[in-house]
């Protein structure tokens, strides 16, 4: 059974995710799901419902990985109630939202999922600062965490190393 990846990418970024999503699809050997978020609808609920179904349509060979605000609205979905899902989620450059960080109440974190979850940034982010890495680990104890030197916040270069961690 040949595996999925299933990514979510960032806020206006399926476009400029693409390039990281099919490098991790080639690299991983699996098949790339990468469904079109809405970039005129930020809203939690415009984000979480097509990200339920992504979920919901995981089997045991997908890997599940997104970016940025896509990590955000993956990481709250995987907290909801009856959400407790199986796979890991490798989670990159994902934003704090709590009041340490962009202090946005709407996607801030609302508890630690049930879920196997990696947390992966780049310390030369320009987006996303490493600085939020440090609280969502405070947030989410139970993560893997690694902070690469350099890759920025697209991981320009580090396709091998985030596969690697992907397969654990």
């Amino acid at each position: 059974m040949v595996g999925r990846l299933l990514f979510v990418h960032g806020a206006g970024g399926f476009v400029d995710d693409t390039e990281l999503a099919q490098g991790l699809a080639e690299a991983l050997r699996l098949d790339l799901v990468m469904p079109e978020l809405s970039d005129s609808d930020m809203g939690y609920e415009a984000w979480a419902v097509p990200v339920r179904k992504l979920l919901d349509d995981a089997g045991p060979a997908d890997r599940v990985v997104a970016h940025s605000f896509g990590a955000t609205i993956v990481v709250r979905v995987l907290t909801e109630p009856m959400r407790a899902h199986s796979e890991r989620a490798t989670l990159l450059a994902m934003p704090d939202w709590s009041p340490q960080g962009w202090d946005v109440a709407q996607y801030a974190l609302t508890g630690e999922p049930q879920t196997d979850l990696t947390l992966l940034h780049c310390r030369d982010d320009e987006v996303v600062p490493v600085s939020h890495l440090a609280l969502n680990s405070a947030a989410l104890p139970s993560a893997t965490v690694i902070a690469y030197p350099s890759g920025g916040h697209q991981f320009d270069g580090m396709i091998d190393a985030v596969a690697a961690e992907i397969l654990g």
